[in-house]
């Protein structure tokens, strides 16, 4: 019969347990705690985590393991192997470096760990159609290598067409490399990718090989590849804000026409794309890719470009560091183009002294959102600006996705970089720079256009807003490091 000492052993085996478990618990949160201390980047996000760490260590110790734990250790290893700053040209070609225009602009040369390389030609493509023509078209032409990233591929029409056209190259025997992030991605089913390796071609998740903490899914949410690159040869290559589905295509009745925009380089810069490819491959899959550079060089143009790739395997938030150099060098304009703004407090500062130098700083953003918490914390970032007397412009004509920076008349950025801290800090991100007229023209041109279709945030209307939506906007506020 079963007693009360029997009853009073399985209730202590069952306080053993649990005592151990909360020893365990607790154990971790020290751990994290230190980690946090001499990882530190910012005092208010480090401050934020140690208090949850020390008064309630569950679950924010499992939290911080997939939240706050950074270790990209090895990627910069692998980065320094790979060679970046070897240049991705060979001592005989070094005169494609352009470098007076990489002595011009020293803080976005150093963070890229590459110069500006001249003989390119460049193509502004507004849209998904402009931009997914020319992708495929290049595919097309293929006759070496096809290098294909993006942080979403969805299974649905377009995703299909790429498969289908990656397939053809891989079927005429082109080397045919695609790269997705398991976040981003992770709707893209098994079939898909089973499909384009049984044609031959080698297909990864970003996240695949590192399984730390990975149970049933990508728990290493935090950290993703938000890159778009597609490069045919290492001759042309494409980068901006496009991913693969239809409602790049302007197709998804919600958001309706999407306005976004990538760029086409041909030349030397495809190079440099190509390597950030390569160091992508190799975190993800341990491969690591032939890097030597073709027997000549095509320069089929006459324009200087620099590829910069930021990441949180950087020393510092160098992504950061590179716009907030360019908004401080402002003296004529700043404008910017984000589908999502949740900046930190440096780049504000930067921008309401602009604004006081009497630079005509201007911000274009969404009129409608499809993430709701970042776009609530937008809201609170713009009314700000707004008050501090910096203009917001609320584009008007469907969804707004593009990420573009005018500065002056001397450079201009396309890229994947949004203007929150998540860009900055957090994900993988490629940015093309850009200084000759003619493509600065091409920008100005675009986004004069763009303002044209915006409608301008008043002051009235931000005095206005109800308490609800100013409660909820400044409460997205408070997580803007994970934004």
């Amino acid at each position: 019969m079963f007693g009360i000492d029997d009853i009073l052993r399985a209730f202590g085996a069952e306080l053993h347990f649990l005592a151990g478990a909360m020893a365990l618990v607790y154990l971790l949160a020290m751990v994290c705690a230190v980690r946090e201390v001499m990882n530190s980047r910012t005092s208010q996000g480090s401050i934020a985590w140690l208090l949850s760490l020390a008064l309630l260590p569950f679950p924010t110790a499992f939290l911080y393991l997939v939240f706050g734990w950074k270790a990209f250790d090895d990627y910069a290893t692998d980065r320094i192997r790979n060679g970046r700053a070897a240049r991705p040209l060979r001592a005989k070609d070094l005169k494609l470096i352009d470098r007076e225009t990489s002595h011009s602009w020293p803080v976005q040369t150093k963070v890229s760990e590459v110069p500006f390389l001249s003989g390119n030609e460049v193509e502004v493509l507004v849209d998904g159609k402009a931009t997914f023509d020319s992708i495929f078209e290049g595919i097309a032409q293929a006759k070496t290598y096809l290098l294909v990233q993006f942080y979403i591929i969805r299974d649905d029409a377009l995703g299909r067409e790429l498969a289908d056209r990656l397939i053809e190259r891989a079927n005429a025997g082109v080397s045919v490399y695609l790269l997705y992030d398991d976040v981003g991605s992770t709707a893209l089913p098994k079939a898909y990718r089973t499909q384009l390796r049984a044609a031959g071609i080698k297909v990864a998740g970003f996240n695949q090989r590192h399984k730390f903490l990975r149970i049933f899914g990508p728990t290493r949410i935090n950290y993703r590849n938000h890159r778009k690159i597609v490069v045919v040869d290492g001759e042309h290559a494409w980068a901006g804000g496009h991913n693969v589905g239809v409602e790049y295509l302007g197709e998804d009745p919600r958001l309706g026409h999407w306005r976004d925009t990538h760029v086409r380089v041909s030349g030397p810069a495809a190079l440099g794309c190509a390597l950030l490819f390569r160091e992508d491959w190799e975190w993800a899959t341990g491969e690591v890719l032939p890097s030597t550079p073709p027997e000549t060089v095509n320069t089929p143009g006459d324009k200087s470009v620099l590829v910069m790739g930021t990441g949180p395997a950087d020393k510092l938030e160098e992504c950061a560091i590179a716009y907030t150099d360019l908004i401080g060098r402002a003296r004529e304009r700043i404008w910017i183009v984000s589908p999502y703004f949740v900046p930190d407090t440096d780049i504000r500062t930067a921008l309401f002294a602009a604004k006081l130098r009497g630079v005509d700083v201007r911000l274009m953003l969404p009129n409608v959102p499809d993430h709701k918490v970042v776009w609530f914390a937008s809201i609170a970032h713009a009314d700000s600006m707004v008050q501090h007397g910096i203009p917001v412009y609320r584009y008007q004509d469907g969804f707004l996705h593009q990420k573009v920076v005018l500065m002056d008349d001397h450079i201009a950025s396309i890229g994947s970089v949004n203007f929150d801290n998540r860009s900055f800090a957090i994900n993988f991100e490629i940015t093309l720079w850009f200084t000759d007229q003619e493509t600065l023209k091409s920008v100005e041109e675009m986004l004069e256009k763009d303002f044209a279709g915006c409608r301008v945030v008043t002051q009235e209307e931000v005095e206005n807003r109800s308490v609800p939506m100013r409660f909820i906007a400044q409460a997205a506020r408070l997580l803007s490091p994970l934004l």
